[in-house]
């Protein structure tokens, strides 16, 4: 009797802490729904989706590693207290710092030609490497790469946006 008590409470508990994960996750994408920088849906990128919480009690909720690089580049007088980050496979946010990252492969990025991803679990990370390559990474050096890539990303999304902009044109006409 006592060990059906004891599977009953672990399963409400299960799922308390997995409704709050789902919650979590609605709730983060509802509150903020658009990138603070490009405006992109963060929804549609629930997989690479970032939010930076400082010390301050002020947050940021973004779309990608490129744009949490732009927020913590203007904020540079704020110190982060959270940065957690979209896991590719389950979309729920995880500690960013964390995670297990992989760079580079042949999956294009998000706002970013080099491909920047966070897993959760280090056997996805490594399971993603295994059908789209890259390398895994740790956050230090992904934030590092994002600078890096910053120039170049900045450039491609101009010129992806201006392309969008004579394509309306076009469509108008």
């Amino acid at each position: 009797m006592k060990r059906m008590h004891v599977v009953y409470l672990a399963v409400v508990i299960c799922l308390i802490f997995g409704g709050l994960l789902v919650a979590q996750t609605k709730d983060d994408i509802d509150l903020n729904k658009e990138c603070k920088y490009c405006g992109m849906n963060r929804g549609m990128f629930d997989f690479s989706r970032m939010m930076i919480e400082y010390e301050d009690g002020t947050s940021s909720a973004l779309c990608s590693v490129h744009c949490a690089a732009v927020d913590l580049a203007n904020n540079i007088d704020k110190s982060p207290k959270m940065i957690k980050v979209g896991d590719f496979n389950g979309k729920q946010l995880v500690d960013a710092e964390k995670a297990f990252w992989v760079v580079g492969g042949n999956k294009s990025g998000v706002m970013s030609k080099r491909g920047k991803w966070a897993f959760e679990k280090k056997e996805d990370a490594e399971n993603f490497t295994k059908t789209n390559q890259g390398k895994i990474a740790s956050f230090e050096e992904v934030m590092k790469m994002a600078y890096e890539d910053m120039y170049e990303d900045t450039k491609m999304i101009r010129e992806k946006r201006k392309m969008r902009r004579m394509k309306m044109m076009e469509q108008k006409s």
